[in-house]
């Protein structure tokens, strides 16, 4: 079992920055799929960012230049540096892991872009 703990969010104007963070803990030896989705009312849930199991990292076109995603694999930490943040980036934001086999996800965070 993985358990998933997010932090970060909130609300924020537009051009603004936030941070999210997601620490993995459980029985892991070591996680290489990590990353970071999104979901709307009404619309699938989303890729945001994350890191595929080769090391590469992918990026929803919509936020590639104003997201970064990083990682602490020694913590099992990913974290999402969120830049000039736009009102449709409003969402709720879910951490993911693939790990045995299986995906975990996060309690999800809230983040609204509004002024």
């Amino acid at each position: 079992q993985v358990q998933l703990v997010e932090s970060g969010g909130g609300l924020v104007q537009p051009g603004g920055s936030l941070r999210l963070s997601c620490a993995a803990s459980g029985n892991i030896f070591s996680i290489n799929r990590m990353g970071w989705y999104r979901q709307v009312p009404g619309k699938e849930r989303e890729l945001v960012a994350g890191f595929t199991s080769d090391g590469r990292t992918n990026y929803a076109d919509s936020v590639k230049g104003r997201f970064t995603i990083s990682r602490d694999s020694s913590k099992n930490t990913v974290s999402l540096q969120m830049d000039s943040l736009k009102p449709e980036d409003t969402a709720v934001y879910y951490c993911h892991v693939f790990y045995g086999f299986r995906d975990y996800w996060g309690q999800g965070t809230q983040v609204t872009v509004s002024s």
